[in-house]
């Protein structure tokens, strides 16, 4: 069997419920192969026999069907294993630093739906690469699961670890004992992992948490996707928080690598509002430091960084692609603080250049502590933020199996058209896709096209600085892009509809 489709970016995901035939079931063959493979990649990594890896799983239907074919194949394969039960993601990597684990598995398809779950790998220089998944892939096709191996397994709490390393945090930062007295905090954990911020977290150090939803674990998902980019999850949490006239509100994704967060009276502060306010923390500790984002960041958020005192380094769309750029950065003697995408996946160089939610809500809730003892909000810090007065997604499926040369063909068309028609500039920092600036007789804004990371998408985001000026720009973006050679193999009927 061909197990590369499973590869998406640097996790393996699948279905894990539902039709056994489908080519991409997860099933206990295929879980005990990729887990067996991983052991093999660790021990060639180590150079060690004896290995201590650590199992963890968000609150998916499929998870403890899937932790034991994991379990069942690293010990068989002769290494030790700690069940974390339901744990975040974050804090499977964090095993490895605390607990000494040479490497973890957490599975979890993060806000995917519920028939969805996956394998994620970590070792202490932090998560896999596509290219080790590519390898991990690879030798579970050739690879005999069940070793002669007799490693153990215990069952180990770890969450509660995790969750006194954050408290502490809360403390030092704030210097009290009690540091959230007084403050009203409304947690919406989606049903996944979060729930133990609510309660391990911010309700031991005085925040009252009573207002709090969807705290409890439930791989159903029934209130709303556990995904802070999702509309309708942050009308939720939004709502929780006026309802309780909340001070503060979080949301996670299901396995709290991601977050978002609301201000008093419901503001959202997500995207492009979230980057900005961790941007403005994170330079606060490291003056002229460089911030990493994914392409899709606005132009006010750029100028915001500016005035801040850093350097926006706008890159590739995928947490992944920003974090390695963020370390590289560093490795080559630049401070860089922060690598961000508006998808709420936020690294901290302090933190390990780990992408953990919680661990970007506590140092936000530090701050909101700090600033409502001078009667501020945390909203208060992007106040000068400029928005856009428009944006908007589409996405036009490319209608062949050998996608990315019709998809590179799409781009490379708009590269050409920007140099000849007037009121179009390609941006001096484009380096994925081609992002091109419109001038107001075109739209006032600005326009990325780009291939989807993982799938046979072409991807175009839009953002315009007057009501009205996206309808300008897609209308010329469909005068280029229905000229293309193949333009049949390029469903376009999401911009049709919308000029229409």
């Amino acid at each position: 069997m061909d197990y590369s489709k499973f590869k998406s970016g640097s996790d393996i995901r699948g279905y894990a419920l539902g039709d056994e035939s489908n080519p991409l079931f997860m099933s206990d063959e295929m879980v005990m192969r990729a887990s067996a493979a991983f052991a093999q990649w660790l021990k060639n990594k180590t150079g060690k026999e004896k290995l201590f890896v650590s199992v963890g799983h968000d609150s998916r239907l499929s998870a403890e069907r899937i932790k034991n074919a994991v379990i069942k194949a690293l010990t068989s394969n002769g290494i030790d294993v700690a069940d974390c039960g339901l744990s975040s993601t974050p804090a499977m990597f964090m095993t490895t630093v605390d607990m000494g684990c040479d490497g973890a598995v957490q599975i979890t398809a993060s806000h995917h739906p519920k028939d969805r779950n996956g394998l994620k790998f970590f070792t202490r220089d932090g998560g896999l690469d596509g290219s080790d998944i590519a390898d991990i892939l690879k030798t579970a096709g050739e690879i005999n699961p069940l070793g002669e191996g007799k490693g153990e397994c215990k069952a180990c709490n770890f969450m509660k670890r995790y969750a006194e390393i954050l408290r502490q945090m809360i403390i030092d930062g704030v210097g009290d004992e009690k540091p959230l007295n007084g403050m009203k905090i409304v947690v919406d954990a989606g049903n996944g992992a979060g729930g133990f911020y609510a309660y391990d977290v911010l309700e031991p150090l005085g925040a009252d948490i009573s207002g709090s939803v969807y705290l409890e674990p439930d791989g159903n998902f029934p209130n709303h996707a556990p995904n802070p980019e999702n509309a309708e999850a942050m009308a939720c949490v939004s709502k929780a928080a006026v309802d309780a006239n909340a001070d503060f509100g979080v949301i996670f994704d299901t396995d709290v690598d991601r977050a978002a967060c609301v201000g008093k009276g419901g503001f959202e502060i997500n995207r492009n509002r979230l980057v900005a306010l961790a941007s403005k923390i994170a330079l606060n500790s490291c003056k002229g430091g460089t911030i990493v984002t994914d392409s899709v960041t606005s132009d006010g958020l750029a100028e915001f960084i500016k005035e801040n005192g850093g350097v926006h380094y706008r890159f590739k769309r995928g947490y992944r692609n920003v974090i390695n750029k963020q370390i590289e950065l560093e490795n080559s003697g630049v401070k860089c603080p922060l690598a961000m995408e508006t998808s709420g996946h936020a690294a901290f160089a302090e933190n390990y250049f780990l992408d953990d939610g919680a661990y970007l809500i506590t140092k936000l809730i530090i701050e909101a502590a700090a600033l409502s003892k001078q009667g501020k909000t945390l909203e208060s810090l992007i106040e000068n933020l400029r928005e856009a007065a428009e944006e908007k997604e589409m996405r036009f499926r490319i209608l062949c199996d050998d996608f990315k040369p019709e998809g590179e063909k799409i781009i490379a068309l708009f590269e050409n058209a920007a140099k000849e028609k007037d009121g179009w500039t390609p941006a001096d920092d484009n380096r994925e896709g081609i992002r091109i600036n419109a001038d107001k007789s075109c739209g006032n804004g600005w326009f990325l096209v780009r291939l989807s990371v993982h799938d046979p998408i072409i991807v175009l985001n839009f953002e315009s600085d007057e009501i009205g000026g996206i309808i300008k720009m897609a209308k010329d973006v469909f005068a280029v892009i229905s000229s293309a050679e193949n333009i049949d193999l390029l469903d376009i009927s999401a911009l049709t509809n919308f000029i229409d």
